[in-house]
């Protein structure tokens, strides 16, 4: 019953298989071998445009780096209040951009709106003393497990371009979130207005393979050599490129990606309407439990954490908590934790 995170199950037999063709055999170093440029081609493909593509070992140094290519002397990035770059990675992107300033937005289930974003805009005129607006920074799957539609994003895209901004996109479950929208990579990425995004592999059955993908060459300033300097240029990189070739091809992201989902569908299924926090459509449920049932559940090894909700109403023996599923999970893990979770009622 491993529901902490996506992060805790391992690399899928494909990615396994893939790295142990590469075990031995030389190439040239520092991504100049014919694996890397196969796989930059493969993003290409996936994306219906030519790319660029700068491979990371992890996605706070992806989102760091990726954002620190609009740098500006007090650049200003506008993104969720529940932003994984605002709450979860210590300040990198501060630190990685020369101090850029991240202003957080009001957010419903996790999703900015464009009215939001274009009311909290009128605040920050260009020639202000408050800083200079350089980027909106958008997550799907956000970080409370939903989703934004093509139309949703180039909704916002559209605000924030009439202003001038460069629109991210966080993709650490990127595949969770086309997944559950059907929509194509290309819909939900660059013909809804994003610029470039940090694509994540890691949370859906790679081993540290992630990457910053720009979706017009050249975009972000200097990228090369900042990644260089933050010590992210893989002098192996044929072995982050084969785990994305492995990934990609035939479609296998996507049926991790959708497993991973189904499995929540079945938690959500399993918890009722009445227990579920709010709606998710990904690999991500946040649920409402008695304090005395999570307490129980994790002594019977459910591994899952606490999710403060402070919008939420909770009881004085009411915890929220996140569930998160992958693509190891199996109905098994589901029904197991459902079947203790309703052995007091």
């Amino acid at each position: 019953m491993q529901f902490a995170s996506d992060n805790w199950a391992g690399a899928t037999p494909e990615i396994t298989t893939a790295l142990a063709a590469l075990d031995t055999g030389i190439m040239p170093a520092y991504g100049n071998d014919p694996i890397t440029a196969r796989a930059v081609a493969a993003f290409s493909v996936l994306f219906e445009r030519e790319v660029e593509v700068l491979f990371t070992a992890t996605g706070t140094a992806t989102n760091a780096l990726a954002l620190s290519g609009l740098s500006r002397p007090g650049g200003l990035i506008f993104a969720s209040a529940e932003a994984h770059i605002h709450m979860d990675e210590v300040g990198a992107t501060e630190f990685q951009s020369g101090g850029m300033k991240i202003i957080t937005l009001p957010e419903a289930g996790g999703k900015i709106s464009p009215d939001t974003l274009a009311a909290t805009l009128t605040r920050y005129p260009d020639s202000g003393r408050f800083g200079q607006p350089v980027a909106l920074s958008l997550t799907n799957l956000t970080e409370l497990g939903t989703t934004y539609s093509p139309a949703e994003t180039a909704a916002l895209a559209a605000v924030a371009k009439a202003r001038g901004l460069g629109v991210h996109l966080d993709g650490a479950r990127f595949a969770n979130a086309v997944a559950a929208t059907g929509a194509s990579p290309a819909d939900l990425t660059w013909k809804a207005g994003v610029d470039f995004m940090s694509f994540g592999g890691t949370k859906n059955g790679c081993w540290a393979a992630e990457a910053i993908i720009a979706f017009t060459p050249g975009l972000l300033k200097d990228m090369p050599m900042r990644r260089l300097r933050a010590g992210h240029v893989f002098s192996k990189s044929r072995f982050v490129a084969q785990q994305f070739l492995a990934y990609l091809e035939h479609g296998n992201w996507l049926r991790t990606a959708r497993h991973a989902n189904a499995m929540a569908d079945l938690l959500r299924t399993g918890l009722g309407p009445a227990r579920l926090a709010w709606s998710s459509t990904g690999n991500e449920v946040f649920a409402l439990l008695r304090t005395p049932d999570a307490a129980r559940l994790r002594a019977a090894g459910a591994n899952f954490y606490d999710w403060p909700a402070p919008k939420l109403a909770l009881g004085p023996d009411q915890t929220s908590v996140r569930l998160v599923t992958s693509w190891a999970t199996t109905p098994a893990d589901v029904a197991a934790f459902i079947d203790g979770l309703n052995q007091a009622l």
